[in-house]
């Protein structure tokens, strides 16, 4: 008899509302700043009792907050092509500093650009004054925001692999005792999740997925990620066991129900649990010579 499903944990609960949360969160946030920086600036040339417009604080706020909703895609691209671990943060600190710079001008240029055809359209005109000296202002500025944002991506990143459970291949004895498996070819897996640690076979895994800097290993309806690249843990995994499908995929081939040709020349792999594979061309004569 198959095995029940495993009942949805905290992370497979809070899958269907993540989008939501993720969006919602940098809306708000772009809002908060927009409303909280408008009345400010406002209030302050109202004080010093320089001449303006009382819609001119929210159209250089709104503006400058808008662009940054849309630059939030961009970092958080890049803050998963290029992760910062602790021990990679020193090598990739130069790749950062370079994104910012590319932040700042991406933000300020569009920024000015909105301003500008904002007063066009009112019949006025939006002077930013001298490039150089605003751009470094600008910079100084942009660089706090977008060193917040890295820091709290990959917070909320290491919080969902925690919920989520981390895999990690077991580490060799700290003496001289020898390993209870081989290193090279592991057969379990060592999974934390919520401070608890506990064993997963490499037998009980459905398949693999490549995701950035990690694979997801698949099992029994849930995934755990483990920070390597694919092509490394394929050279790791049980070749009678385990076959490459797709540039992004590895599949247990006792998992493996059939295989649909498709038109294009690649193949579908349909799994035994209903689930489906894809199977580039490239490594659909091997699959069908492994399961035939």
């Amino acid at each position: 008899m198959a095995d029940a499903s495993p009942a949805p944990g905290a992370y497979e609960r809070y899958l269907p509302y993540r989008r939501w949360v993720e969006w919602g969160y940098w809306i708000c946030t772009a809002l908060a700043s927009m409303v909280g920086n408008a009345l400010t600036v406002g209030m302050e040339m109202r004080r010093a009792g320089l001449p303006h417009h009382p819609a001119e604080p929210w159209i250089w706020e709104g503006s400058s907050n808008l662009v940054f909703l849309a630059l939030v895609p961009a970092v958080a691209w890049f803050t998963r092509r290029y992760p910062l671990h602790l021990d990679t943060w020193r090598r990739r600190l130069p790749a950062y500093l370079l994104a910012s710079v590319a932040f700042s001008a991406l933000h300020v240029v569009a920024m000015v650009g909105l301003r500008m055809a904002i007063y066009a359209s009112a019949g006025d005109s939006y002077d930013f004054g001298h490039w150089g000296r605003q751009f470094a202002y600008e910079y100084l500025k942009d660089v706090r925001s977008f060193a917040g944002m890295v820091l709290l991506m990959e917070a909320y990143r290491f919080l969902l692999r925690r919920l989520q459970g981390e895999a990690s291949l077991l580490a060799a004895p700290d003496d001289d005792a020898p390993p209870v498996e081989p290193i090279d070819r592991p057969e379990r897996f060592l999974v934390r999740k919520l401070g608890r640690e506990f064993l997963v076979a490499a037998a009980d895994i459905e398949w693999l997925q490549a995701s950035g800097n990690y694979v997801n290993l698949r099992v029994r309806g849930r995934d755990y990620p483990l920070r390597s690249t694919i092509s490394a843990l394929e050279s790791r995994l049980d070749p009678a066991r385990f076959q490459r499908v797709h540039r992004s995929h590895i599949v247990n081939l006792d998992q493996v129900a059939s295989i649909e040709p498709l038109d294009t020349g690649d193949a579908r792999i349909h799994l035994r649990d209903g689930s489906t594979l894809p199977c580039s061309r490239r490594y659909r004569a091997a699959l069908r010579e492994r399961t035939a």
